[in-house]
């Protein structure tokens, strides 16, 4: 009873936030339960990315597919046949139903086996955990959370560690987290002080740790916590950051081992976090299926009312509705009566709606979407990356794009920053083959810079310390750079997450200021050979709220300074003293050049403000709750009253094809809109280099400085529009450019009014913006009263929010991470790749699906459609006029292969014609292949078909007419299987007639089709089956009596071309507008 309260006690106790003993020891003075109880609460290493289990599948399975309507449907109608009097056998209904099912199942039970295999994989890999001292090997999946795991070069991470320590002295470990995020490049992490002397196993025996962290969240760059280091009767508390975190699915590299602290194991890692399925999206031909299904069981219900009511009332004719060879043939009418017959009728009917048609799309989408990955064209040789779907369910989406929302930077441009020019105290410089010149204040020739000034030297310190940049040396093997110098910075290799902080501490190397790295809490920098050491004591992440960064450093001399780069409009206002006006029209004549620019600034701390400071810091980085909030709140604190010393300029240059990829898409009826965080005059500048606006558009603007407040915003956007409207109808093109600011007023109270104006405009420019506010313009256009579809285009973080708001979501892999590759619908490497996936795939998969669909419901109409004449013959006596095996076989096997075929190779005009000729495009956007002319085409057409084969027949039957020369009749069978097989021939010749592109497997599914169909009707004709199942077999020596007949070949080869007479003039028709 003790046991039991002392467990309801830990259970009550564990806290959301987790305390993990390291290596499951309690400190002293703690009761060792703590530690037990630590396990039973956290989850094991085991990783499941599988959806079913052996025991499960099949019940699971069957639950999933039977939510399906169509399923169902045909599930329920199966059901009814087995337990009523069914006109047909129930094989009809239930042997296709069970081909897709088991299709289906087969398809998904592979995709988990696969999944299955990658988890086995994982969960049985040699991991090493230390314990008591001792090295044990143990399987990854039996890894618990508090396990000190030793982890060696190579290696991947098995699961999220705390790093303990590592070879290196100095604490330090190089991961490369491109399985995360895409990122190449090595990042360097860190072990805390105390920790790192702990290198051996047999040491470990001495370690006792406490480490405190919050509950696991899917933010790969997010991690705060605390880690109490006990010595003898005292502990040191410090607190943790991403950069002291080990994430599973990163790799070591350059390191020979670490070891570290198992934290989040199993489902509760962020790469398993990362693991969970995007929401769902649809597609504009998904939605318009499902229309057509429901159009389809609406005629459905109509002709089986109809049917059962002309029965009910022909029965009810004294003079035919009783005759004397069918006994007691008059029905009560009541209600067990009519639903029986109404059900019958239903069954007879039930194949209008296209069972297999679901299993199909999607099994098309999905080998379709390879061919994506399989393009040549779309592949980039210097990333050695091709073209990747992430998802196959909107692939004909991208034929149907009306909207482009795409960032510039790293998306358009090539991300690969120069540094060209910067403003110190005032003056200009530029870079000339590679130094530094002083620009002459009136365009003169300008002078090389032979020694530093002060200024110059102060400017040059802030860019070579304020960064995040890590320092490879091209021979380190093991430990990274950090035992290895270069005098000159010529060996380093700099690697940095923001390409512009790489281009700054270059730059700095080629000016005699060289960054060696961080050794012992110190960077060094040499300026000219001689080394300068400063004591990094804090690092204020850049974020996009502040859009700066800081870091807190400490000289020589003893001297405490924070130093601070970010966008003008985040540091200039927080400046107090240095060339304020002078440098922000510096950057104003930089951005003019379409240059990327930064402010810098600094300020001296006093001892007794850094102490301050240095608490704030510390407890908002130890605090759990509401830590966010503290770190805003303590960076905003320090980051005040700068001395500004000047701004950079760099180039970021236009990656190749971009203004020749707008034009096309422009003439395609899509409109581009750029989304930019840069300031306004960069971005416009870009905007004519790529062609986005054109010379000779009128710019309107509506910018903070019309915008003051949201009166001001309404009444600029009302003048815009009334602008625009004193032009029309004339040609003049308008292009709208927006900034963040004015934004916020435009999305606030004017949304209707700035949706319009952006409408009448042929390009928008959105700058300085958030990554929110990009996705609300995105919301903005994806939500107007006329549903366009939208695709949002980018490369990095601040992308995600809009790829993810889109339709279509498209990454580019660049060099600002995958993160915006992993959350987008397709992806590729290069901008100008964007109008082969649109105008060649976009299209292609756009029309092979619409036709696809159209066709399944074509054929069935004009197959089934023959049921519901021959009731009119019948005297609706609920008889068929097909057979069983021509109901089963008809969706399966006799038109199934040449139209899927067709749905994955069909290339009505060439790939050539598509990007030579963009205005195609507009043919097929707003879903004009599936709207209500071209579904009453194929219906009418459908109907057509189905009245000549049908009634062409009953013509050859007419007066009772012998097709032999001995007088012998035909019959039911004979009737049907003439008309059935001029149904299938039609059907399959109608396809013929809609293809344009015919390879080898095209006409190869022909010649199967034909070649299985007459294998299974030999098998259904002249075999006799067994008896168990003899019952289904209707066609015995029916097909070989009728071929006998020469009138019967005729009909099979008339009756066809006069069905398919009118979809020959409209082949001619379509071909001659083409």
């Amino acid at each position: 009873m003790k046991k039991k309260k002392s467990e309801d006690y830990f259970k009550r106790q564990i806290p959301t936030d987790r305390s993990i003993y390291v290596d499951n020891k309690a400190p002293v003075g703690e009761s060792p339960e703590v530690v037990k109880h630590q396990h039973q609460h956290y989850p094991n290493n085991r990783v499941v990315s599988s959806k079913y289990t052996v025991w499960n599948f099949i019940p699971k399975n069957l639950f999933e597919q039977f939510r399906k309507i169509a399923n169902f449907y045909f599930l329920c109608v199966g059901i009814i046949q087995l337990i009523m009097d069914s006109p047909v056998s129930s094989a009809t209904s239930i042997v296709p139903l069970v081909f897709v099912v088991t299709v289906t199942a087969i398809k998904q039970g592979y995709e988990d086996w696969l999944r299955h295999k990658a988890d086995n994989e994982v969960n049985n890999r040699k991991a090493f955990i230390v314990h008591n001292g001792e090295l044990t090997q143990i399987k990854a999946q039996n890894i618990k959370v508090g396990d000190i795991v030793k982890v060696e070069a190579n290696q991947g991470f098995p699961c999220d560690l705390v790093m303990i320590s590592s070879h290196d002295p100095e604490g330090k470990c190089y991961v490369t987290t491109a399985n995360l995020d895409g990122e190449t490049n090595l990042k360097t992490h860190f072990c805390v002080p105390e920790t790192k002397r702990f290198q051996k196993e047999g040491v470990f025996t001495d370690l006792c740790a406490n480490i405190e962290c919050p509950k696991p969240i899917a933010d790969l760059y997010k991690f705060i916590g605390r880690i109490k280091v006990y010595n003898d009767s005292h502990h040191v508390l410090k607190s943790l950051g991403p950069e002291n975190i080990l994430l599973r699915g990163a790799r070591l590299k350059n390191t020979p081992f670490v070891y570290g602290c198992a934290i989040y194991t199993g489902p509760d890692t962020k790469m398993a976090l990362n693991s969970k399925a995007k929401s769902t999206k649809f597609s504009r031909v998904e939605r318009g299926m499902n229309k057509y299904l429901i159009t389809f069981l609406v005629i459905l219900l109509l002709e089986v009312l109809a049917s059962t009511i002309l029965s009910y009332w022909y029965m009810g004719q004294d003079s035919v509705g009783n005759p004397w060879y069918i006994p007691d043939a008059k029905q009560d009418v009541n209600a067990k009566n009519v639903i029986s017959d109404f059900l019958s009728f239903m069954i007879l009917y039930n194949y209008i709606i296209p069972i297999s048609l679901y299993v199909t799309v999607e099994i098309q989408k999905f080998v379709g979407s390879r061919f994506l990955q399989w393009d040549l064209e779309m592949y980039d040789e210097d990333l050695d990356n091709a073209a990747q779907a992430n998802t196959s369910d909107l692939n004909e989406e991208l034929g149907q794009v009306e909207y482009l929302f795409t960032d510039k930077t790293g998306t358009m441009t090539e991300n690969d920053m120069q540094f060209r020019r910067c403003s110190i105290n005032a003056i200009k410089y530029e870079e000339i083959g590679g130094h530094l010149h002083e620009m002459a204040p009136h365009g003169g020739q300008s002078t090389p810079v032979i020694r530093l000034t002060a200024e110059i030297d102060e400017f040059l310190e802030l860019l070579a310390l304020c960064h995040t940049v890590r320092v490879d040396h091209s021979e380190a093997t093991e430990t990274g750079a950090s035992t290895l110098y270069s005098i000159t910075g010529m060996d380093y290799e700099y690697q940095s997450s923001s390409p512009d902080e790489k281009a700054f501490v270059e730059a700095c190397c080629r000016y005699g200021v060289v960054f060696h790295g961080i050794r012992d809490d110190h960077l060094e920098v040499t300026f000219h050979g001689e080394m300068r050491r400063y004591r990094l004591l804090h690092v204020l992440e850049f974020d996009a709220t502040r859009k700066r960064m800081s870091v807190i450093i400490q000289r020589e001399n003893g001297e405490i300074v924070l130093l601070c780069k970010g966008a003008e409009t985040a540091v200039l206002k927080i400046g107090i003293s240095g060339e304020i006006d002078r440098t922000y029209d510096h950057i104003h004549d930089y951005a003019v050049l379409g240059l990327r620019t930064l402010t810098l600034g600094k300020r001296v701390l006093a001892p007794k403000e850094y102490e301050r400071v240095n608490g704030m810091l510390t407890e908002a980085r130890s605090s759990f709750d509401g830590w966010d909030e503290k770190l805003q709140k303590a960076f905003l604190t320090v980051e005040k009253d700068l001395h500004i010393l000047g701004a950079t300029a760099v180039e970021d240059r236009l990656q190749d094809g971009v203004p020749e990829t707008i034009t096309t898409l422009r003439r395609a009826g899509i409109k581009v809109w750029v989304l930019t965080g840069d300031k306004e005059e960069t971005a416009v500048n870009i905007s004519y280099s790529a062609g986005h606006i054109i010379n000779g558009m009128e710019e309107l603007r509506v910018t903070k400085a019309t915008c003051a407040d949201h009166k001001r915003c309404g009444e600029e956007i009302a003048k815009h529009i009334h602008r625009i409207q004193d032009w029309s109808p004339s040609s003049q093109q308008f292009v709208l450019i927006v900034d963040g600011f004015s934004l916020t007023f435009a999305l606030g109270e004017h949304t209707e009014v700035f949706r319009e104006l952006c409408q009448k405009c042929a390009a928008v420019l959105c700058c300085r913006m958030s990554p929110l506010q990009k996705a609300e313009v995105v919301k903005m256009m994806k939500t107007a009263s006329h549903a366009p579809v939208t695709a949002a285009l980018g490369d990095g973080a601040n992308d995600v929010s809009m790829i993810q708001e889109a339709h279509v979501g498209l990454g580019i892999m660049g060099k600002e991470g995958r993160q915006a590759v992993r959350n987008s619908d397709y992806a590729f490497a290069k901008f100008r790749f964007l109008q082969r996936l649109l105008l060649v795939h976009g299209h292609y998969y756009y029309h092979r699906l619409t036709t696809l669909v159209q066709y399944f419901f074509y054929k069935n109409v004009a197959f089934i459609t023959m049921q519901f004449f021959f009731s009119f013959q019948s005297d609706f006596s609920q008889q068929s006029v097909l057979s069983t095996s021509h109901l089963m076989l008809y969706n399966n096997t006799m038109t199934s292969l040449p139209i899927f075929i067709y749905s994955l190779l069909e290339q009505h005009i060439s790939q050539r014609d598509l990007i030579e000729n963009p205005h195609l495009y507009k043919n097929i956007t707003r879903n004009r292949k599936l709207d209500k002319r071209n579904f009453l085409q194929w219906f009418v057409l459908g109907l057509w078909h189905v009245v000549v084969f049908f009634f062409g027949v009953v013509f050859l039957f007419g007066n009772d007419v012998s097709l032999w020369p001995d007088g012998k009749m035909m019959g039911l069978s004979s009737f049907g299987t003439i008309a059935y097989t001029i149904c299938v021939i039609t059907v399959n010749l109608k396809l013929c007639l809609e293809t344009y592109y015919w390879p080898l497997p095209m006409f190869m599914a022909y010649v199967a089709t034909g070649v299985v169909n007459m294998c299974l009707t030999f098998m259904d004709n002249m075999i006799i089956w067994p008896e168990f199942i003899q019952s289904l077999q209707d066609n015995y020596k029916v097909y070989t009596t009728c071929l006998s007949s020469g009138t019967v070949w005729l009909s099979i080869m008339l009756l066809p071309v006069i069905a398919l007479f009118p979809d020959v003039i409209i082949r001619v028709a379509r071909d001659t507008d083409y």
